[in-house]
């Protein structure tokens, strides 16, 4: 899910930026020391979406910079268990798919891509034997989180499913909930008596 952070840090403003309007300096440095940052708690971070406030400028003996206590907001990425997101099919494998969410990629293991027996082909696409669909690079799908993994906190790892209802390519998910509503509609109605045909037992 995305995010929008308030941050307070010192910033430090190199002395090769001193001719640069103020804010601007303290912008290009935020982004050069939090871009592409990751942890478990913030998440990726994408982007500055604001400064609120640049304190006085310090500096520090030896150093020659300015350091400014700095209020400022980062837009970030932070996935979430069962959360529900949109991407597409970045490369295929026969052990899965690599599934781009834009700020980051998780793996979809081939079992979890569709509800039928997959197949991978040489021209690196997935086919269901009985339902015939199939999964291409480039493909837009939805796709549900079932898997965080911060071991690796420079990379993070996501496992994902699109076996559920609402899940999969986008050309899936209409006829699936479709055919989803209609099965509901078909299924009979139990009476308060017990009879299946929905109506009542006389005494």
């Amino acid at each position: 899910m995305f995010y929008k952070v308030k941050i307070k840090d010192h910033i430090r403003v190199s002395p090769e930026k001193f001719g640069m309007d103020l804010k601007q300096a303290v912008i290009t440095e935020i982004k050069g020391k939090y871009s592409g940052f990751i942890s478990k708690d913030l998440g990726l971070v994408i982007d500055v979406s604001g400064v609120d406030s640049i304190g006085e400028g310090i500096i520090i003996p030896g150093d020659g910079a300015s350091y400014y206590n700095t209020t400022f907001s980062l837009l970030t990425f932070e996935p979430e268990m069962q959360e529900v997101v949109r991407g597409k099919i970045k490369d295929i494998a026969d052990f899965g798919v690599f599934f781009s969410m834009g700020p980051i990629d998780g793996m979809i293991h081939i079992s979890q891509t569709m509800n039928d027996f997959v197949s991978f082909t040489k021209d690196k696409v997935l086919q269901g034997k009985d339902s015939k669909r199939s999964l291409k690079l480039g493909d837009k799908c939805r796709s549900r989180i079932i898997a965080i993994s911060y071991k690796d906190v420079a990379n993070p790892k996501l496992g994902l499913t699109m076996r559920q209802a609402g899940l999969g390519k986008e050309d899936w998910i209409e006829p699936d909930l479709k055919e989803g509503a209609e099965g509901r509609a078909r299924k009979p109605v139990e009476g308060k008596g017990g009879d299946r045909s929905g109506k009542q037992k006389k005494e």
